[in-house]
């Protein structure tokens, strides 16, 4: 019974605990890892000295392979290989992320640091019609007005094209047409820029006869949108549950309509993503702008005659000219194309938070 206690002599009668096993082993105190960081970072440093090793890279690397095998070993002494072969997984997890993090942060540091002191309202409102690339001034009104252009053309053209597409292939889609979508979506995910900006090129451009125009980039644009949004739209339509559809349709509610009222709606949020991070991807792209859009150091608001200009051309541009000045204005146009490309992103997340299910009643 649980309220009887065990007589004094019995208890005396059972012996010393010999052979028991610890139920909780010793663990490392929690200034111990920080310790051993700290050491392996001056032992990686003195060895970095002593060999007369000029890349810091190289030191802390040494300070990296001593933190982990100093940390096994102690880990392994203490608590076990149990414990110690946790940690080490839970290392490499950690080492993968700073391995990954790094350059990107490195890359951003980098371009603001460079070209926040060159953005300037000026810079913004202006563009480079009678600037010689030696010269000091300019700016890049007419890359953000043929940016701005060419991605709501690809938007136009790619985001209907990839929802159809998508919902086909999720309500409607058997058989080997479906088959064959999936397997044109695969290969068009895979394929390079400069793919799509020859495919436009030959058969816009050469082949009937269109001159280099804002309209001709955003077809190659959308070429590497859509299944990006196909894809997107496929899988997010996948995790609107059945019985929604079902429930839909035996209240005699036709199909297209259960679609257009019921699906979409749930799955809005992952869709908006998804055309969000779309929007990101072509927003940087260069190759096909280069062939299709062709460069204009003026102000060309009309996309569908005449050379445009966009961010990543005016940024390839610049840095071709080799000059100091070319490279401020390389790197502020840089910074710039970097927020455009955060903004979409962030409010790509925005909208996923606010449409994302609420848990609760």
């Amino acid at each position: 019974m649980s309220g009887t206690t065990v007589p004094a002599d019995e208890e005396a009668s059972r012996g010393p605990a010999v052979g028991r096993v610890a139920l909780r082993r010793p663990r490392l105190p929690r200034w111990s890892l920080a310790a051993l960081a700290l050491g392996s970072a001056a032992l990686g440093t003195g060895v970095g000295l002593v060999a007369r090793l000029d890349s810091r890279g190289q030191w802390g690397l040494i300070a990296a392979l001593v933190f982990v095998g100093a940390t096994f070993a102690l880990s392994a002494s203490v608590e076990g290989r149990r414990h110690a072969a946790d940690r080490l997984a839970a290392i490499l997890v950690w080492a993968c992320f700073v391995v990954a993090v790094v350059p990107l942060a490195s890359l951003v540091w980098e371009t603001v640091a460079r070209g926040i002191p060159g953005v300037s309202w000026y810079f913004l409102t202006h563009s480079m019609n009678g600037v010689l690339s030696w010269q000091e001034g300019g700016g890049i009104y007419h890359a953000i007005l043929g940016t701005v252009q060419q991605v709501v053309l690809a938007s136009v053209i790619a985001i209907p094209l990839g929802l159809l597409t998508a919902v086909y292939l999720v309500e409607y889609g058997r058989g080997r047409l479906a088959r064959a979508i999936t397997f044109f979506v695969d290969v068009m995910t895979g394929i390079p820029s400069i793919v799509a900006g020859l495919f436009v090129l030959s058969l816009w451009i050469m082949m009937l006869d269109f001159g280099y125009s804002g309209f001709a980039g955003a077809m190659a644009l959308a070429i590497l949108m859509v299944p990006i949004v196909v894809r997107s739209t496929e899988e997010m339509l996948k995790l609107v549950p059945d019985e929604l559809r079902e429930a839909s349709l035996a209240m005699g509610v036709p199909k297209w309509r259960t679609i257009l009222k019921v699906v979409l709606p749930t799955a809005i949020g992952g869709i908006t993503t998804g055309v969000m991070l779309a929007l990101a991807r072509i927003a940087g792209e260069t190759a096909p702008i280069i062939l299709l859009v062709f460069g204009n150091n003026m102000i060309n608001g009309n996309p569908f005659e005449g050379a445009q200009s966009s961010l990543p051309l005016y940024v390839y541009e610049q840095w071709g000219f080799g000059t100091e000045q070319a490279f401020d204005r390389a790197w502020a146009a840089a910074a710039v194309l970097i927020a455009f490309v955060m903004i979409l992103n962030l409010v790509a997340r925005g909208i996923a938070r606010w449409k994302a299910p609420r848990g609760g009643r």
